[in-house]
């Protein structure tokens, strides 16, 4: 089976708009497609559609699983428009702002802040959010679209330490910048993360620490995808990243910090995507009876062992 070229995967759970959406965001940002769409029949949320997409280089999942989570800013999409690059980032950010804003909400206004020439943070008419930058030329080059983790509440002041824990975690990893609250701006405490971004098998994550009053947290609404080459693999991932015994399901877990993590076999998506539905309602019965998954069990079920 041909190997998944991206191991962390953002999986976003939609009430039933998921394939809209993922057209819409198609229709958005360059070098965008629909790679796939199939629907899982006998679940609990009934037939659910799942898309795979990418944007702008970045692979997404979606599901229409019914309303049982909603999107916050806790964890957003930072879109960077690099003039080096780019001679048109100013207008091409302009444009997907005009479109993400469309029955959208914003959240900090698109203008000059002392960190860039143009920024602005919008909840989509989903309810997603977006991070939309005109990045520094003289600064180090990241991808089109990085996933940001915002930590607040319970978790707030903790963006360094979830950070280290991802970066001893995950393989060919690294950090990038760390700025920190300098004081005098509380309620953020002085020393805690302002803004850091770090590298996680090759892809680039970005964290911020906000003592602000916020009425959200981390939810199952946006979860990582970890595709793993075998059972070793997501046996030590599910040890490792696994802390809420009671939200294991279905390859999902939840970490120390309250990120929902899917740990599955890269197995699984040419099972997923089979054109035999028997063989895909196969797996999918048999994989939501599972807490952490067994590849042995999957593969049984595909072939109808």
């Amino acid at each position: 089976m041909t190997r998944i070229p991206q191991k962390i995967v953002p999986h976003l759970w939609f009430d039933r708009e998921a394939e809209q959406a993922a057209n819409f965001y198609c229709s958005v940002f360059p070098d965008s497609n629909i790679t796939h769409l199939t629907t899982l029949h006998r679940t609990p949320g009934g037939d659910c559609d799942v898309v795979s997409f990418n944007l702008w280089g970045q692979a997404f999942m979606a599901i229409s699983a019914g309303p049982v989570f909603r999107f916050t800013p806790s964890i957003s999409f930072m879109v960077n428009f690099d003039p080096s690059r780019d001679p048109d980032a100013r207008m091409r950010l302009d444009n997907a702002w005009a479109q993400l804003a469309e029955d959208g909400h914003v959240l900090m206004p698109l203008e000059r802040y002392p960190f860039s020439e143009r920024y602005g943070w919008i909840q989509d008419r989903f309810g997603l959010s977006w991070q939309l930058i005109l990045t520094d030329p003289a600064g180090e080059e990241r991808p089109p679209i990085i996933p940001s983790l915002l930590f607040v509440g319970d978790v707030c002041g903790q963006a360094e330490n979830a950070s280290n824990f991802y970066l001893s975690t995950f393989s060919d990893s690294r950090r990038g910048q760390l700025v920190r609250y300098p004081g005098g701006m509380e309620p953020d405490q002085e020393g805690t993360v302002m803004f850091t971004d770090f590298m996680l098998e090759g892809q680039w994550f970005a964290a911020m620490d906000s003592a602000q009053p916020h009425d959200f947290a981390f939810n199952e609404a946006i979860s990582f995808l970890v595709n793993c080459a075998d059972q070793k693999e997501m046996d030590a991932l599910w040890q490792r990243l696994s802390a809420v015994p009671e939200a294991e399901q279905c390859g999902w877990l939840k970490d120390p910090f309250g990120l929902s993590w899917q740990i599955v076999p890269e197995q699984l998506a040419a099972m997923m995507s089979d054109p035999n539905a028997a063989r895909v309602d196969q797996v999918t019965q048999c994989l939501l009876k599972m807490k952490k998954l067994d590849l042995a069990a999957l593969e049984a079920a595909y072939h109808g062992r």
